[in-house]
């Protein structure tokens, strides 16, 4: 069956999707629904990334937030292709996410890509302008799951081992003595109290821990979109 591109979804600041079907259909998998993300509030320093879907399944990124240059790629940050040219190794179906600032704390990116045996389906991806790591790699998991339609078992991949543990370990206990710990605030509880009661809607979806930069071509991938806004070309 031949590629198309999946349609763009509204975003609100920095954020973009597309995705490609490649025979997914027709070996019987569940029909792919494209899905929208709620739009966020834009902030006021500056515009977000534009997603441009151009023919022959290729993308291009129209950089529309203004990225300082010394944050800029000196050739050390891999684009898409050179990752997909690179790596094989690793898990070939699953929701793969990364994210990451430079400096911590600064400007930073998140990255998801869903995959079905070694076909991407789905990705998205997008910028912040002040934030953290933790930030972003919880900002990642959100969206991935909305990247998997509603009653497809799948694994969400993640290599930030502190939002695996919260959400699989530690929400739950959270939550039952009113979002505290013993041990002072939670970080970042509006990103983690938005992902938790996602994964609760979406028992489904199984959360797990991969390494990172072990060779694993997805989660490789998902760094690669997350540091997006540092290059020139995606």
């Amino acid at each position: 069956m031949r590629s198309r591109i999946l349609p763009e979804a509204e975003s609100g600041w920095g954020r973009h999707r597309t995705g490609k079907l490649s025979g997914l259909l027709a070996s019987g998998s569940p029909p792919i629904r494209p899905r929208r993300f709620a739009p966020r509030a834009p902030s006021p320093q500056g515009e977000g990334a534009v997603f441009h879907a151009l023919e022959d399944g290729k993308a291009k990124t129209d950089y529309r937030f203004p990225v300082p240059s010394r944050l800029m790629s000196n050739g050390d940050l891999l684009t898409t292709d050179e990752v997909l040219a690179r790596y094989s190794g690793g898990p070939q179906t699953g929701v793969f996410t990364d994210g990451g600032s430079v400096p911590n704390p600064g400007p930073g990116g998140w990255g998801a890509v869903y995959v079905v045996d070694g076909q991407i389906v789905e990705q998205a991806r997008g910028y912040d302008p002040e934030t953290t790591n933790n930030r972003m790699e919880l900002t990642a998991l959100i969206n991935a799951c909305d990247l998997v339609p509603d009653q497809v078992a799948v694994t969400v991949y993640s290599d930030s081992n502190l939002a695996v543990q919260s959400m699989n370990e530690w929400a739950k206990g959270w939550e039952r003595r009113g979002w505290k710990r013993k041990t002072g605030p939670i970080k970042n509880l509006d990103l983690v109290q938005e992902l938790y009661f996602k994964l609760q809607s979406r028992p489904e979806l199984t959360l797990r821990w991969i390494r990172a930069h072990d060779g694993s071509l997805w989660n490789e991938y998902a760094d690669s979109l997350a540091n997006a806004w540092r290059r020139a070309e995606l």
